[in-house]
């Protein structure tokens, strides 16, 4: 078996973290165990490229135990748990390409070395092994039958490629599924975010000035935990109804420009380019920290950020002193990536739990559903939806109301009224 990782002497810590991620996982644990009795996925090839964690492996255990051959690599160069790869290679069997911190040529040489498995089924987390798929590997995908996309960044890569007519397979969008978006994005997203900058600061939240870049449902998430933790949120947005939603929620909405001169501490969470620029380092105040929580680096102008960098020295594990030219010194974390993985362990299980939920059963879905899928992104069947939630809730030992009959009716009915 080949693989690339950076220590196979760290598999027993791996395989206990992971033991201990399943043990919050009812939903995808209860999935494995069908899978393991019926095979769903016998047969087929499933190249992987996802943030190599805890949870990560747990869907990896899932697929294999369904019968598929799965390959994983990294779908961010920070984001790798080594020890976590090291278990998957040496007590699963699994082949993975992913070391944590590795360059941008290895990080693309690893997905190269993913799709030589040449995978009847993809599965993304921010479009990468799907676009070097149509760009450097066409020859693979006359095999390549569909696929699934975790993220939001991937799914606006995916539908642009599916508007121009590129996208050479169906997708599902996994992210736009209730049960994903809904949880992982606000509740995943606004732990670990903040989690991230907390383990590589150690800096006080409680009496900052806390701007949040973004209020999709990963800002929502981050506002909404910073302003748990007694920090005063500041929301910048460019979407009038996303603004006047977070005016609403009780949050200071502002400009960048202005935000950049008051803020304490920045995140993006945008999935956009150069969300804080040049302009906007240059008026920050001495010390100010700047994360960023979307899938790619993108969203801080770094570039900007180094023209006007006189001196830079790392102050401690993921921190980045910048001394600007006007002398005030800036901090980027992580170097710009997810901080959340970078600095932390990314979210928590019981939240990735619903997450890898469907793209287990969407995987499935596609497997039975095959001939009938054109080549455009999908979203997730509403069953599928309704069955992880129905499972979650099973879990947690909660129970909720049916509808009566006369409700169905009710509901059903255009003539009854006051």
């Amino acid at each position: 078996m080949d693989y690339d990782i950076k220590d196979i002497k760290s598999a027993k810590e791996g395989k206990l973290r992971i033991e201990w991620a399943n043990q919050s996982m009812p939903v995808l644990n209860r999935i494995r165990k069908r899978f393991h009795k019926e095979k769903p996925l016998k047969g087929n090839r499933i190249a992987a490229c996802l943030h190599v964690t805890t949870e990560t492996a747990s869907l990896m255990q899932t697929l294999k135990a369904g019968g598929a051959r799965v390959v994983l690599c990294a779908s961010n160069p920070l984001s790798t748990q080594d020890d976590v790869a090291a278990s998957l290679v040496k007590h699963d069997k699994i082949p993975v390409f992913a070391i944590k911190g590795e360059d941008n040529k290895t990080y693309y040489n690893h997905i190269h070395l993913a799709l030589d498995i040449k995978p009847q089924y993809t599965m993304d987390d921010g479009a990468d092994l799907v676009s070097t798929l149509h760009s450097d590997r066409t020859d693979l995908l006359k095999g390549v039958i569909g696929g699934t996309e975790e993220t939001t960044t991937g799914i606006i890569r995916l539908r642009s490629m599916a508007a121009e007519g590129v996208l050479q397979y169906p997708i599902i969008a996994v992210n736009d599924a209730q049960t994903k978006h809904l949880f992982d994005n606000r509740y995943g997203t606004g732990q670990s975010t903040v989690d991230g900058i907390i383990r590589s600061t150690n800096r006080l939240i409680a009496g900052s000035n806390f701007v949040v870049c973004g209020y999709g449902w990963c800002g929502k998430g981050l506002a909404m935990r910073a302003r748990g933790m007694g920090s005063n949120v500041i929301i910048t947005e460019v979407d009038p109804i996303a603004a006047l939603e977070a005016a609403m929620d009780g949050f200071r909405v502002m400009p960048i420009m202005q935000a950049a001169r008051i803020g304490d501490f920045f995140c993006t969470v945008t999935g956009n380019i150069n969300v804080i620029r040049q302009e906007h380092f240059k008026v920050m105040k001495d010390g100010a920290i700047i994360a960023n929580s979307g899938h790619f680096n993108v969203e801080l102008d770094l570039g900007g950020l180094e023209k006007i960098t006189k001196s830079r020295k790392i102050m401690r594990p993921f921190v980045s002193e910048h001394t600007l030219e006007n002398g005030k010194r800036i901090n980027v974390l992580g170097d710009g990536r997810l901080i959340n993985l970078a600095a932390a362990e990314g979210h928590p299980s019981s939240v990735m739990d619903m997450s890898f939920a469907n793209q287990a059963l969407c995987v499935e879905y596609m497997v039975n559903t095959k001939k009938s899928l054109e080549k455009d992104v999908y979203p997730v069947p509403k069953e599928i939806d309704l069955a992880i939630a129905k499972e979650k809730l099973s879990a947690m030992n909660l129970k909720i109301d049916r509808l009566t009959a006369e409700q169905k009716k009710y509901l059903a009915s255009w003539s009854m009224g006051t």
